[in-house]
């Protein structure tokens, strides 16, 4: 599109599919497919530099170890999560807890102070549809309305090939997607035991790799668009997070309007028309077919794309950039500049607090996990000079690494007499049990219930303390 006729040659070719209803579904509810263009432009060009960090990061962390542990492990089969190399048990539930609510405060604080950067820019739905999927479409089938065409075209030879092989590619691309997604479940050894054995040794395993090969290839060739428009809870909530004071992708419609198509003479001359020159071209690129000088809207992902063509289409009409831009509508409509406001500032504190409190929980936690409490049923024994409760002790091991633990007592003239082994010897990420007599001289029982303090031990550290009470005659 070299000149202002261009524009206009290609908008009105594909003017009739515009109109103020959903762009994805037509008046009898049935879906329009979508056929937009390639953007090109310097938000573009961020976006790849995006995609290379998200992919480099997404396909190397189940690679990477963190003692001996997985970067990021979400093993909900097991119950077994690490984070950083660190592993979290369900016994660590409360920190889990807490930290999604962090998480979720970050999203809220986030959208309301950027809106949907996260969706345009590093959502792997965004990042694989747009930057891997949508350009193997357009190089096989051509963009907009060239793919349009190709589609409403009987089927021949050239249509066939090149169809198969947009699909044999999106298949290609569904499988790995799918394994590097299982390692974040299973970590990267339980994928390579799962693809080096055969299908009836883990079974589990082969059918989940089949069904997030074919979720993702459902996702990407047919879904597409619908996952935001109408899946993604994360744009459910923009709607009631975003607020005038919000800074998202906006049309300037005090620069903008009325809008109002020009000539080639009116290109370099003054006219009372605004900026805008209602050439469509934002719409022609948008992901989710929206018409982003409607306002905001629900739909929108925030992916630049509009941005991108506005600006060329600016440069060539001799007009400002930045028509459409990153803004607020507060900056908009009253020429003031981005600032943060009591909600932006509340949330903050909200958000610091969590954090703080989380940190408190990591720093303190312990790598062993210790439940003790007297056997149920069991009264206290006399035997002679002394007296005697029966305890039992769960320990959960919530390291990578195996440990030999030994239980001792601080009080003094008490004994523990074990019911198996001691020390206990506790695999990596596991747990034992062990059962013990705690025996005290008659004449340090002075009371029906005496306060103990049992402590676990490696070697001659002390990793937990654990009180309970030591029941003896009145």
């Amino acid at each position: 599109m070299e000149n202002i006729d261009d524009i206009y040659s290609y908008v009105d070719s594909e003017q009739d599919e515009f109109r103020n209803t959903l762009a994805t579904v037509d008046k009898e509810g049935k879906r329009i497919w979508l056929y937009p263009k390639m953007p090109k432009g310097a938000f573009f060009n961020k976006r790849i530099i995006a995609t290379i960090v998200f992919l480099a990061v997404f396909l190397s962390a189940p690679f990477i170890k963190i003692n001996g542990l997985p970067l990021i492990m979400m093993n909900i089969f097991e119950r077994k999560f690490a984070i950083f190399g660190q592993l979290f048990l369900p016994q660590d539930f409360i920190i889990f807890g807490l930290g999604m609510i962090t998480f979720v405060v970050f999203i809220i604080l986030f959208t309301v102070t950027y809106g949907r950067i996260w969706c345009g820019w590093l959502c792997p739905q965004t990042v694989f549809m747009e930057m891997i999927f949508r350009p193997i479409e357009v190089w096989l089938e051509g963009e907009g309305r060239t793919q349009k065409k190709f589609d409403e075209a009987p089927w021949d030879f050239n249509k066939a090939w090149r169809k198969t092989l947009k699909h044999v590619i999106y298949i290609t691309f569904s499988i790995i997607i799918a394994h590097f997604t299982m390692a974040y479940l299973v970590g990267i050894e339980g994928v390579k035991e799962i693809v080096t054995k055969p299908p009836t040794e883990n079974l589990s395993g082969f059918i989940g790799l089949v069904v997030f090969t074919g979720l993702f290839y459902f996702v990407f060739a047919k879904l597409r668009e619908q996952v935001c428009v109408a899946i993604c809870p994360y744009g459910r909530l923009q709607g009631v997070l975003v607020t005038k004071d919000t800074m998202t992708i906006i049309y300037d419609e005090v620069r903008g309007e009325p809008r109002a198509r020009i000539s080639k003479k009116e290109v370099q001359t003054e006219t009372k028309k605004g900026d805008c020159i209602d050439c469509g071209l934002c719409v022609q690129v948008c992901p989710t077919g929206i018409d982003i000088r409607n306002g905001i809207q629900l739909e929108c992902v925030n992916c630049t794309a509009c941005i991108d063509v506005c600006d060329e289409v600016m440069v060539k009409v001799d007009r400002p950039k930045g028509l459409i831009r990153y803004a607020s509508v507060d900056t908009i409509k009253n020429n003031v500049p981005f600032k943060f406001t009591i909600r932006t500032l509340a949330y903050t504190l909200v958000l610091v607090a969590l954090v703080a409190v989380v940190g408190v929980l990591l720093v303190n936690r312990s790598s062993v996990e210790t439940t003790l409490m007297r056997v149920p049923g069991q009264l206290y024994q006399e035997n002679g000079d002394k007296i005697t409760n029966l305890y039992n002790a769960q320990m959960v091991n919530k390291t990578n690494t195996d440990k030999v633990l030994n239980i001792t007592i601080k009080e003094q003239g008490a004994t523990l007499k074990f019911i198996g082994q001691n020390p206990i010897k506790i695999k990596a990420g596991s747990k034992a049990e062990v059962v013990f007599f705690v025996e005290f001289p008659k004449d340090k029982i002075t009371q029906r219930s005496t306060p103990i303090k049992i402590q676990v031990m490696e070697n001659d550290k002390q990793l937990e303390e654990a009180k309970t009470n030591f029941q003896g005659p009145n």
